[in-house]
Order: C-alpha cells, then sequence, then structure tokens
C-alpha cells in the first residue's frame, strides 16, 4: 500500500513537473521572432497562411512590396491551441521551416528518425554493461593489487578524455587507418542486415566507452565496500566459501545501487546523443534536434524537448521505485 501511494504521487509529480517545463519552454520559444522565412519556390503568401491557420498568428494582410503583415496571436491563447491539438487530435503540428520537411507532420518525421537512435544506445547499453561491470567485479576482487591499478588507469583516462575526442580516435583509427568500419553510417532503412550494424558500431564504441567506466567504477565501489561488512565475516564463519559467499551476498547487496542506473540506462537509450549522432551522421532524433534549431522550427524543438524531457523524468522515477523492488528491506513511502 505505501508503494502504491508513493509511485501515485511521484508519477503525479513527475507530470506536474513536465508541465511546468513544457510550458516553460513553450513561453521562451514563442517571446522569440516568428520565422517567416520563405525558400526559393515558395509562396510566400502561403508560408503566412499556415502560420495563421496553426494560430500563431492573425490579422494577416498583404503591405508594400508583397511584404505579408500580421498581428501575434497572445501566447497562452497559442498554448490553449496548441495544447488541444495535441489532446483531440494527436497533431503536434507540421514542419513551417525546416527544409526537407516543410509542410510534413512532425509526428511522423519523428517517428522514421527514432529507429537508429534506439538502435545505437541498445547495442551502446548491451556491450557497456557488461563489460564495465566485470571490470568493476574484478577490480574489487584485486584490490590494490595490480589488476586495479590497471583498471583504474583505464577508468580515469574514459572518465578523462571528452566522449567527442574519443569518438574522433575511433573514427581515425577504426574507421581511416584500419578501415574496419565505414566513418558514417548507411542511410539504408535495413537496420537489421550486417552492413548497416557494421556501420552502427563506431558510434556505438564511442557510446558505450562512457558507459563502461562508470559501471566499473560504481561496481568497483559498491563491492568493496560490501566486501568489508560485518555479515560476510558472519558468513563466512557459517561455512560459506569466499566465493559463495561473494555471490550469494555481496553481489546481490551491490546490485542494489548499481541495478538501477542500469534500468534508467536502458529507459533512456530514447534520449539519444545528439553530438554522437552528428558525428556519424547518424538519421536520428539528435540530429532532427539540432536542425530544429537552426532552422528555427518551433513545433519541431517542442516536440522533441517535451520528448527528451519526459524520457529524463521517467528514468529518475524507475530509479527511486526500482529500489523497493530489488531489497526487499526498502519500502517507499513508508514513515
Amino acid at each position: 500500500m505505501y508503494m502504491f501511494k508513493y509511485v501515485t504521487k511521484r508519477i503525479a509529480l513527475m507530470l506536474l513537473t513536465f508541465f511546468i517545463i513544457f510550458t516553460m519552454c513553450f513561453v521562451l520559444i514563442k517571446l522569440l521572432p516568428i520565422p517567416t522565412n520563405v525558400l526559393p519556390g515558395q509562396d510566400p503568401e502561403i508560408v503566412a497562411k499556415t502560420l495563421e491557420g496553426r494560430g500563431w498568428i492573425t490579422n494577416l494582410r498583404e503591405g508594400k512590396n508583397g511584404v505579408w503583415l500580421y498581428d501575434r496571436v497572445p501566447i497562452l491563447e497559442q498554448y490553449a491551441t496548441y495544447l488541444k491539438r495535441i489532446i483531440t487530435q494527436g497533431d503536434f503540428g507540421i514542419a513551417t521551416t525546416y527544409g526537407e520537411y516543410i509542410n510534413m507532420p512532425i509526428w511522423e518525421v519523428f517517428k522514421s528518425h527514432l529507429p537508429p537512435t534506439i538502435l545505437i544506445n541498445i547495442y551502446s547499453t548491451l556491450i557497456g554493461v557488461p563489460i564495465g561491470l566485470a571490470l568493476g567485479i574484478l577490480a574489487a576482487l584485486k584490490k590494490n593489487k595490480w589488476q586495479d591499478q590497471l583498471i583504474n588507469i583505464f577508468i580515469i583516462l574514459l572518465i578523462s578524455v571528452p566522449s567527442v575526442v574519443l569518438a574522433l580516435l575511433i573514427q581515425y583509427v577504426l574507421c581511416f587507418k584500419l578501415g574496419w568500419f565505414p566513418l558514417t553510417m548507411s542511410t539504408s532503412d535495413a537496420y537489421f542486415t550486417w552492413p548497416v550494424f557494421r556501420s552502427m558500431l563506431p558510434a556505438v564504441f564511442a557510446l558505450c566507452l562512457g558507459s563502461i567506466a562508470g559501471y566499473a567504477r560504481y561496481t568497483r565501489a559498491e563491492l568493496s565496500e560490501v566486501l568489508t561488512g560485518e555479515f560476510m565475516l558472519l558468513a563466512r564463519t557459517k561455512g560459506l566459501t569466499k566465493s559463495q559467499a561473494i555471490r550469494r551476498h555481496a553481489m546481490r547487496n551491490s546490485m542494489v545501487v548499481i541495478f538501477p542506473s542500469i534500468l534508467s540506462e536502458f529507459i533512456g537509450v530514447f534520449f539519444g546523443s545528439m553530438i554522437i549522432e552528428k558525428m556519424f551522421a547518424i538519421n536520428g532524433v539528435g540530429g532532427l534536434y539540432l536542425n530544429s534549431i537552426t532552422f528555427q522550427d518551433y513545433d519541431f524543438f517542442m516536440l522533441l524537448s517535451g520528448f527528451q524531457t519526459l524520457i529524463g523524468l521517467t528514468a529518475a522515477i524507475v530509479i527511486d521505485i526500482s529500489y523497493g523492488f530489488i531489497d526487499p528491506r526498502i519500502r517507499m513511502g513508508a514513515k
């Protein structure tokens, strides 16, 4: 019962937080000038009429030299129209200034860019988690020995070097010098074929190196602390061997802290990495987000900002809730 109340309260707070952040993004975006850029071959009247039809401008009229004049719709009125359209019609808007997607439904464009982002992050998680845990466990079991020192040096290097630099090194060594992988991801949508998977691997390696270092560091710290606990000595005095005590007690207790972060990373695969996607020319959500800012396409920006905010808040809730399921001693919401 305590857990149900706690989860309900957290979800309600999450939705409230999301609404506040989403509202702030909308208001701040709408304080900027409304882009009315006309691309070659476009009719200025059609561009202006599209903005008027979406409820962003009103009192449209033609001025001198063919320039269309308009008045701004009040921001709160725009926001009410925007939310009503999303809730009642599932309409997140159409692209108005994003060159190649002009007049296309934003939600459809977003869905078409989502698979590459999900896949590269899932692959990086599947590679990074077991390697990171294995290195952390080995470092904890061989604490203060040469294996531990070597792993610590590896971890410090990965944490200290920015992911952009690691990505450049991967491109230079694995792609350019050795020629094992292409420099950029294939444009094919056959994501589960070997050529496309092979073209994803450089970006996957660039993403998972940071995860490996993080998991190794956390696992080493938690497992080292658990191994020095008094209950481990008690387990040994009851007849358990060292390996049995580690498997049955030390590993389970150390996973209380580590496992929630793994869950959050699986949820966070939708979040993507904008810089890595841009560097490896991955046609994913990250590049779409950056380009929406460049083209000043506000509806694109709102959808992507809202989506990433929701993913971040959901990951935080999953971390908190998972503690109660992993460790029966923890009861969320209990007094």
